[in-house]
């Protein structure tokens, strides 16, 4: 088994709670979430943004608005609803529920 697919596989798990924890308080660009995920080592690339942001809209939890530019053409600003914020604090508490699993483990190993 390869480490780095393990480590996709992890990210892969987490990335629509970190997008969601990244529009919370302020609606962004794609490519400013992009760059949010990648200064936190949260390696994303717009083709896996995309499909992400429109399952996340489709559900509910994300809506966006169009935003003419002064440099090309307007821009999708993409921000939490009202549900992507309750579902992002129930996100926060299975989060945390999980790093104390995790933590329990690593400290009970033998």
């Amino acid at each position: 088994m390869k480490l780095e697919n393990t480590k996709a596989q992890m990210r892969k798990g987490v990335l629509e709670y970190c997008i969601l924890l990244v529009l919370d308080g302020k609606p962004l660009y794609a490519s400013d979430i992009i760059k949010a995920l990648k200064e936190a080592k949260m390696i994303v690339v717009e083709g896996t943004l995309y499909p992400l942001l429109t399952r996340l809209k489709n559900a509910g939890l994300l809506a966006y608005r169009w935003e003419e530019s002064t440099q090309g053409p307007p821009r999708k600003y993409y921000e939490l609803t009202d549900t992507g914020r309750k579902f992002l604090t129930e996100l926060e508490g299975s989060w945390s529920e999980l790093v104390k699993a995790v933590e329990k483990i690593k400290t009970n190993k033998a």
